[in-house]
C-alpha cells in the first residue's frame, strides 16, 4: 500500500455524479487505504454506509464552492452531514467578507460551523487563488481561533488550487496547531509530494489512484 495512501482525500464533487460514481470511489478509497471520501452532503449517508469497518472516513463539503451562503445555512449543512455520518467537514470561508476586513463576521462563520460539526472536525478552506499573501495569513489566524482542526487552500473550483508557498505559508502561520490541506489541480505524485514536503498533512484531490503510481 503507498505511504501517501493515507494522507488521501479521495475527491468527487462534480454536479453530474451518480452514486454508482460515488460507490466506485468508496471501493477505490477501501481498497487503497485513502484517508476520507470527500463529498458532497448528500452522499453522507451512503458513504459512511459504504466505508463502515474500513477505517476510511466520510468528508462532506459545506457552503461549496463559493463559501457566500449564510452562517446558519453552512451550520444546518454541517449538522445534517454529521447526523448523517460525516466525520469531517470542509467549509468555505466568505471570501468576501475576508477582504473587506470583516474579521469578526469570519470567525463567527467558521465557529457556527466547528459548533455544528461536533464531534466532526472541521477543514477551512479560504481559496488562496483569490487572496493576498496578508489575507491568507488572516484566514488561517481566523481559523485557529474559531477552533477548526485544518486550513484548506482550495476548493478545485476557482481560478487555481494547491502551490507549495501557499501551503509553506499556511503551515508557517499555523505551525503544529492546525494541520494543512492541500487541494486542487493535484496531478501526479510529485506534485503530491512537493505539497507534502512543503507542509501538507491531507492531499484532496480527484484523481487519488493516480496518485499512487
Amino acid at each position: 500500500m503507498s505511504t501517501i495512501a493515507g494522507m488521501i482525500d479521495h475527491t468527487l464533487l462534480k454536479a453530474d455524479a451518480t452514486s454508482d460514481d460515488i460507490r466506485r470511489i468508496c471501493r477505490e478509497a477501501r481498497e487503497n487505504g485513502f484517508a476520507s471520501v470527500c463529498v458532497n452532503s448528500s452522499y453522507a449517508k451512503m458513504v459512511t454506509e459504504e466505508l463502515a469497518g474500513s477505517g476510511v472516513k466520510t468528508c462532506c463539503v459545506v457552503g461549496f464552492p463559493l463559501g457566500a451562503m449564510s452562517a446558519y445555512a453552512k451550520a444546518y449543512e454541517a449538522a445534517c452531514a454529521v447526523r448523517d455520518g460525516a466525520d469531517e467537514i470542509d467549509m468555505v470561508i466568505h471570501i468576501g467578507a475576508l477582504k473587506e476586513g470583516n474579521d469578526v463576521y469570519v470567525e463567527d462563520d467558521i465557529r457556527a460551523v466547528v459548533e455544528a460539526s461536533r464531534p466532526a472536525i472541521v477543514k477551512v478552506i479560504i481559496e488562496t487563488c483569490l487572496l493576498t499573501e496578508e489575507e491568507k495569513v488572516r484566514a488561517c489566524r481566523l481559523s485557529e481561533k474559531a477552533g477548526a482542526a485544518f486550513v484548506k487552500t482550495s476548493t478545485g473550483f476557482s481560478t487555481a488550487g494547491a502551490n507549495v508557498q501557499d501551503v509553506a505559508l499556511m503551515r508557517k502561520t499555523v505551525g503544529d496547531r492546525l494541520q494543512v490541506k492541500a487541494a486542487g489541480g493535484i496531478h501526479t505524485p510529485q506534485q503530491a509530494q512537493d505539497l507534502i514536503d512543503a507542509g501538507a498533512d491531507r492531499i484532496g484531490a480527484s484523481n487519488g489512484m493516480a496518485l499512487l503510481q
